[in-house]
């Protein structure tokens, strides 16, 4: 049975995500996170989830902060991510990051279940209406890059990193994922390494390159 996560704050979207999944899908298991951390919780609880159906701004993701923890906790899943921010640079820095598609949130019930069916079958998707503009664009070095060196990253220094990032002390990480102090001494000092930074400050900064602004909402 295909299994999907809908991962977005605003429950009547995830309820339209929902039926569009339903009617592309039929049958097909859904289970839904208001929060990056609700959605990484869900897929270490089922690591065999097929799609993530992602939002770029809800609690715990700002930007391409959450496709980044995601793409690092979880590389086996595919990721369309779901946004307002449907800025063609901006479309081509989440493919850069590892998402295997781009769905507005202005897409037709029609078009959700097509990007859905398209990755699923292990191919991309991109909007007719933005693919030829994405695809004129050059990819940035700078994201490649990072997008790289994230990767390096097992799961638990991932992990580690979000929480670097919330300013937690060596210690509180410990108590957080219910390790060794030394452990993570150990996991920082990788992360360092593999992302070619100096210090907790640098490694804010390289996390801070990912954030985006809040889009424009109608009113």
């Amino acid at each position: 049975m295909t299994s999907l996560l809908i991962a977005d704050d605003h429950p009547l979207f995830r309820a339209a995500l929902r039926l569009a999944a339903n009617d592309s899908l039929p049958g097909c298991e859904i289970r839904e996170a208001g929060d990056l951390a609700e959605a990484l919780q869900l897929l270490s609880a089922a690591p065999d989830t097929d799609l993530v159906l992602l939002d770029l701004h809800m609690p715990g993701s700002q930007g391409l902060s959450g496709l980044a923890a995601l793409r690092g906790q979880h590389p086996g899943v595919a990721v369309l991510v779901v946004s307002a921010h449907d800025e063609p640079r901006i479309v081509r820095r989440v493919l850069d990051h590892g998402a295997a598609g781009f769905i507005p949130k202005s897409a037709s019930p029609a078009e959700i279940g097509e990007a859905i069916r398209s990755v699923l079958d292990c191919g991309g998707w991109l909007p007719p209406v933005l693919a030829n503009a994405v695809a004129a664009l050059p990819a940035d070095p700078a994201d490649i890059d990072l997008a790289s060196r994230l990767a390096r990253l097992t799961e638990q220094q991932s992990r580690v990193l979000a929480l670097l990032a919330e300013g937690l002390l060596n210690k509180q990480i410990a108590d957080r994922l219910a390790i060794q102090e030394r452990t993570v001494k150990a996991h920082v000092t990788a992360i360092f390494e593999k992302l070619k930074v100096r210090n907790r400050t640098q490694a804010g900064m390289l996390l801070k390159s990912l954030e985006l602004g809040e889009p424009a909402r109608s009113v």
